[in-house]
Formats: structure tokens, sequence, C-alpha cells
């Protein structure tokens, strides 16, 4: 693990800082496919094909429905409440695997918004046994609190029909010193889990399945990689730990990550999106070439009547940039929220619900939201700073945060727009890199004219929208099958 201390997915956002946010005041509210259960629109499945390098290929078999899973009818009926009417790729991939007996690890990778969170809450709740309500049973961590709240809020929904149904949020604040965790299932970072633990406020000793969201960033980014392997050996039971089930799911598995996955999960059968599909189809990816770097400011504000249509996110490189930023936007009548590690849990979680229920059209954050959250009616999000990590030469482009960026749009199959600003060179070529290694076709949004802007972003929408719809998806008028 001395390796894992010297890698850091963001400067701006070092391990040390996330580290901190965890164990001062360890983040809110769905993950991946638990969107569309919160926002209460029916789930359009993601475009694209999985590749299934597993090693247990007679398990391999494709369903058409739920009830093809030999689910229970509680959680069926939370499925179908939730509007999750058919089961996505990496669902039907999935899950055969994770509810087969005796249980297998699996590395899971697939786009944002394909279904990832709800295909391993629908195996952990498949996998406990609810007669035993306050015993800890199935484990999910989360890099921050944000997305650790979210798959609370979505394990609640997808099982609100589970008798004795009982979840803990394992977040700073949450849980009172002294306190045992009294649940089936519970969530929460690493850094409060190991506290938890430590203090035997955690009983681990009867775990089922421990699950890694985000688990390229859970184990590559320095702290979070050493507390995530803590977890496994200090908290679990060394006698049960070849019996608990171990599920890695991401959008992104770097080739940096993918030789510490077997030390983590062992013997894992693994699905891969190909990779010609790990951008989504739904986003249409823009560019503005700002003249130098105080022009991008102005371009931003020209920029805030299309942030407004729906709802947007700025992702910006250091907190300090992304407070002066609000500030400034504030100054001129623009109405826009800040949210950063610097807020502590209970602001985070206040902000994040104001901007969930539509109070604030426009939020400025650093990569603390870029993985994971998903808010429903965000149309839009902006790349003010391109992102990059260290490298052996210095920073460099860095198209794994990219991705997860702009999955913050276009979930479900909804249509979305990324626009990236570049002012310098480096930024220019750091951008080409990342077009460069997804293969995408970036569009050059003008801004001469913002009347001409604006109709480039309609024109460029629309494309996509009529892309995208060639893909099969789910009729929102579905009716829901009987449960």
């Amino acid at each position: 693990m001395s390796d894992l201390a010297s890698r850091i997915t963001d400067p701006s956002e070092s391990a040390a800082e996330l580290s901190k946010d965890d164990d001062a005041a360890a983040p809110h509210a769905q993950v991946d496919g638990a969107s569309a259960a919160i926002g209460g629109l029916a789930l359009t499945e993601a475009d694209g094909d999985v590749e299934v390098p597993i090693k247990d290929h007679h398990q391999i078999y494709s369903v058409v429905n739920w009830t093809e899973l030999g689910l229970s009818e509680q959680i069926l009926k939370g499925l179908y409440l939730a509007n999750f009417y058919k089961p996505s790729k990496i669902q039907v991939r999935s899950l055969p695997l994770m509810l087969s007996n005796p249980p297998k690890n699996m590395v899971a990778q697939s786009q944002s918004g394909s279904g990832k969170t709800v295909a391993f809450l629908t195996a952990c709740l498949s996998r406990v046994d609810f007669s035993q309500p306050e015993q800890p049973q199935a484990l999910i961590l989360a890099p921050t609190q944000e997305l650790a709240d979210q798959i609370c809020r979505n394990i609640q929904t997808i099982g609100c029909f589970v008798e004795n149904l009982k979840v803990a949020l394992a977040i700073p604040t949450q849980i009172p010193r002294g306190q045992s965790v009294k649940a089936s299932l519970v969530v929460g970072t690493p850094g409060t889990v190991l506290d938890l633990g430590r203090r035997k406020q955690l009983d681990c000793s009867k775990l089922k399945v421990l699950v890694l969201d985000e688990a390229d960033n859970m184990l590559d980014l320095a702290g979070l990689g050493d507390q995530c392997l803590r977890v496994k050996l200090r908290l679990l039971p060394p006698d049960t730990l070849a019996s608990i089930q171990v599920l890695l799911f991401s959008a992104t598995f770097p080739a940096r990550v993918e030789e510490y996955i077997p030390k983590f999960a062992p013997n894992a059968n693994t699905l891969r999106l190909k990779t010609e599909e790990l951008t989504v189809k739904g986003i249409s990816q823009m560019f503005v070439d700002c003249p130098d770097e105080s022009a991008r400011y102005d371009i931003l504000c020209n920029l805030y009547g299309l942030m407004t249509i729906a709802q947007s996110v700025i992702f910006v490189k250091t907190r300090k940039s992304a407070s002066e930023i609000q500030q400034r936007m504030t100054k001129q009548g623009h109405k826009v929220t800040v949210l950063h590690g610097e807020f502590n849990s209970i602001e985070r979680l206040d902000l994040l619900g104001k901007f969930r229920r539509g109070e604030s059209k426009v939020l400025i954050t650093t990569n603390l939201l870029s993985r994971g959250i998903d808010v429903s009616n965000v149309s839009m999000v902006i790349n003010y700073d391109i992102p990059m990590k260290p490298g052996p030469k210095g920073d460099e482009p860095d198209a794994e945060t990219y991705l997860h960026r702009i999955g913050r749009t276009g979930r479900f199959g909804r249509i979305g727009v990324s626009v990236s600003f570049v002012h310098d060179q480096k930024s220019f070529d750091a951008l080409n890199a990342i077009a460069a290694h997804f293969g995408i076709d970036l569009v050059k949004l003008p801004t001469h004219d913002w009347d001409e802007a604006e109709e480039t972003v309609k024109q460029v929408i629309r494309k996509n929208s009529s892309r995208a719809n060639q893909a099969p998806k789910v009729d929102d008028n579905q009716s829901a099958p009987a449960a």
C-alpha cells in the first residue's frame, strides 16, 4: 500500500484534504442508478454493450425483466415503485453473477447513469437476513459524504417495502460517540467507518457483503486507499474474509488501479463496458476558446442564461477559486451556490439538498461532486478548469475525472451539455488529449455572438438527441407490472 501514498487524483482536492473532510466532519443523495428513483423518472437504458470476461461462464444468462432474477416480492415492488421497470444492461449482466451461490466477488465497470448503484443495492438487499435487522451485514463505502448519503436514500427507496429494513449512515455527526450501529445495511466513508470500528461501535463479525462505490477512486486516492484496506483487514474478522462478497463498481478503472484490484477482490468476476462506449452519447461535448485566463470569467457570466434553462454544475480546480467566482457572480446579480470540502458535514448536505430541490440553478464545486452524485435536472456541466492529475513529468490530463464530471449531466439517456474552457496552450493541449483518448469530436462554441452560441448549443443538443433516440428506451408511460 505504500505506492498509494504518492497518488493524488486532483491537486486541488488532495487525499489529505478529503481524508480530513471524512475524519473531521466525514458526504448526499442517490448514485448512478438511483436518481431515477428519487427524481421519479423512468430509467432510460444507457447506450453501449458490456464485455464479460468472467471466471464462471456457466453463470451467464440473459434476463428480460426483474422477475427472472428471483428477487423477493418486497424488492420487486420497490424497484417498480421507483420506476425501474426493466433492468439495464449492467444490471442484466451483473445481478445473476452477484446473486449466484456461493457468492463470488465482482468488478463492474460501466458508464455514469447506466444503473450501477441499483445493481449493487439490489444485490445487497437480496443478501441481507432481515430477521436480524440490527446486525450489520452489508457495508457500502463511498468516497464522499454526499455520495454516502445519496446511496443511503436509494436503499430506503428501493427497500421501502422490506420489513425490518434498517440503514445506518456512517458519516461525521450522524452516529453519536458510544452508540452502537444497529442496522443491517451500513453506508459510509472509510475514515468514519474506521473510527466506528476502533471505538467498537460497529460490529462486522457477520458481514456478508462489502461494496466499494467509485472503486477506482477509493483504491487509488492516497489516504482513501489505505483506509479501505484497513477497513477490510482490521474490521472484518480474518476467518470470515474468504466468505465475504466484495463488489467493486465504477465508471472507470485506470491501469494503475487494475494492478491492485486482485489484492482487494481476489478471483473476481469482471464486467466491463467496451472502451468505445465509455463516453455518454447523450452528452453534447463542446469547448470555448478563451482569449486569456481573465476572459474566462466574462464568458462564464455570458453563459449564465444557458446554465439556468435547467440546472448546471461548474467544476473548478480549487476551493479558493470556487468561492471567488461565487462571490463575483453574486455581486453581479447572478444566483449561484458554492459547495466544497471546507463546509462542514451538515452544511454540505443542506447545500446539496437545496440544489436538488431547485432552489438554486447553478452550483460551483471542486471534484468533490464529480463522482456519482445525481440531480435529475442538471442539463449542463462546465469545466472552468480542465481536470489535471499529477504525473511523472508534472501535471497531465485527467481523462477519468473528465468522464466522471460530464457524467453529472445526460443521466439515464437524457440529453445534456458539457462545455470546457481553454485559455492557454496547456489547457488546449490537455483537452485535446482527453478528446483523443475518448475519440470525442468537440464542437467549438462561438463567443462573438451569444445568440449564435445559444443556437449552436440547441443544434448540437438536437443532433445528439436524435442519436440517443436510436438506443433502446423504456417507455416513460409504461405501467409497472404487478408485484
